[in-house]
């Protein structure tokens, strides 16, 4: 079985950050990714910096998929971006609930997932290729692990042809929660996502903010580092290479590399992968 590859992005805020993630494109099109997926901020604050990187994604030969949210979102708006997809060419999309940013009071009118991918069911048919996300070691706000599982196989029932993990460093966390929603009757391709180490201590932020799990041993280990930035990397490449070997030999459908703009940790897991 082919192992299908796939990056995300997130849209730049200024001229020369779009510059450099054409460059970032260009090397990460050596590892020949089913798609490039671009991001969607909190309540939709990134719309059309989002739009236009998937545009241009889209006019370079790409496949790209953008992330929906619903948070912020109305019918009219999600059915008015649709339409634009379909007329570009566009057929992959990851549909998501999406963070509320601090302060806004209006959801909009999807509340969950599921009701964003049933909606573009009813709207497209079988037009797009929908994504959405899953999470191995739980969503932060899930009231307990049965209901999240049962939270994504609403997602999946709604119409979701495929999920992309939020990263994760602990094997068993993923191979446990593809096996449970195997058990509800899931039987759609699960994809890890895989999150390179460039910096422990963002890293560290943000698996806190998330609820992404960095096991004690790794992170005792980053810590010894200190502020050596060569060992933290190498150190990383190790860990995520590791990791990535085991998903594969376990028969993971294919590798989500969320790349923060940047392509070399990328590219060298994959050269160490033999993927390229």
């Amino acid at each position: 079985m082919k192992l299908e590859l796939s990056v995300e992005f997130f849209p730049p805020q200024t001229g020369e950050g779009m510059e450099k993630l054409r460059e970032t494109r260009k090397r990460l099109a050596a590892i020949k990714p089913e798609f490039f997926s671009v991001t969607y901020g909190a309540g939709g604050s990134t719309r059309d910096r989002t739009l236009a990187t998937v545009m241009e994604i889209a006019d370079e030969g790409h496949n790209a998929a953008p992330h929906l949210s619903c948070v912020g979102s109305t019918r009219d708006g999600i059915r008015e971006m649709l339409c634009g997809f379909k007329e570009r060419g566009i057929r992959r999309i990851v549909a998501l609930r999406g963070d509320l940013p601090s302060g806004m009071a209006d959801a909009g009118e999807f509340r969950y997932a599921n009701e964003l991918v049933a909606f573009i069911r009813a709207e497209t048919g079988d037009c797009f290729h929908i994504e959405v996300a899953a999470y191995p070691e739980w969503h932060p706000q899930a009231k307990s692990p049965r209901e999240d599982l049962l939270n994504f196989k609403r997602k999946i029932d709604a119409g979701a042809s495929s999920a992309i993990t939020q990263y994760f460093y602990n094997a068993d966390a993923y191979e446990h929660f593809v096996a449970e929603a195997g058990a509800l009757g899931v039987c759609v391709p699960i994809v890890p996502g895989i999150m390179p180490i460039a910096s422990f201590s963002k890293l560290a932020r943000f698996s806190d903010a998330c609820g992404a799990e960095i096991p004690r041993w790794m992170r005792r280990k980053f810590e010894s580092f200190g502020d050596d930035a060569e060992s933290i990397r190498a150190f990383g490449l190790d860990v995520v290479t590791e990791l990535c070997q085991r998903l594969i030999e376990r028969g993971a459908p294919g590798l989500h590399f969320y790349s923060m703009n940047q392509s070399g940790l990328t590219l060298e897991l994959c050269r160490r992968l033999d993927i390229i």
